[in-house]
């Protein structure tokens, strides 16, 4: 399973740089993997990462296979990805939001809201946006309104309101 990280969204320079719009907390945590899958024009392939820097308020990095301006400018918006098996194993209570996108929402009533979408950052907390026979906006509160996350099961426990 492949994990989104970023994509890439400019180039820089004339030695086939390309700039690159990070998914990751802290951005420049996509420069620890030296490896990475690109996806474009409906195929994926892996790059070798030269190096890489955070370059004002976004991320720069050369690729092993790309030398001049020409060859970064073809891979405009490639999406950036690994295998989730590298990312690193997360302790109790922890999740990545990959793994919870899919997920069944069921309320403490056992009714089906539907599964998660995608989550939003908010700044306050997190947001998982919930789609089912209309879509939900449930606030990433553990202990709160996040119950219990059955990741075996395939489902998200929460305590919220059916009319919410």
């Amino acid at each position: 399973m492949r994990v989104i990280l970023g994509r890439i969204n400019g180039f820089y320079g004339v030695r086939g740089w390309v700039k690159v719009f990070s998914y990751t907390a802290p951005i420049a945590n996509i420069l620890d993997y030296s490896s990475w899958q690109l996806y474009q024009q409906g195929q994926w392939r892996n790059v070798s990462v030269s190096e890489g820097k955070i370059h004002g308020k976004g991320i720069i990095a050369r690729l092993e296979e790309i030398h001049d301006r020409d060859a970064a400018a073809s891979l405009l918006g490639a999406d950036i990805a690994i295998e989730r098996a590298q990312l690193p194993p997360t302790s109790k209570d922890e999740y990545y939001w990959t793994d919870l996108v899919g997920l069944t929402v069921l309320n403490h009533e056992g009714v089906n809201f539907g599964q998660v979408d995608h989550l939003l950052e908010t700044g306050a907390n997190d947001v998982l946006v919930v789609k089912g026979k209309r879509e939900r906006l449930i606030p990433f509160l553990p202990d709160q309104v996040i119950l219990d996350i059955d990741l075996a099961q395939h489902i998200v426990h929460v305590d919220w309101d059916e009319d919410f």
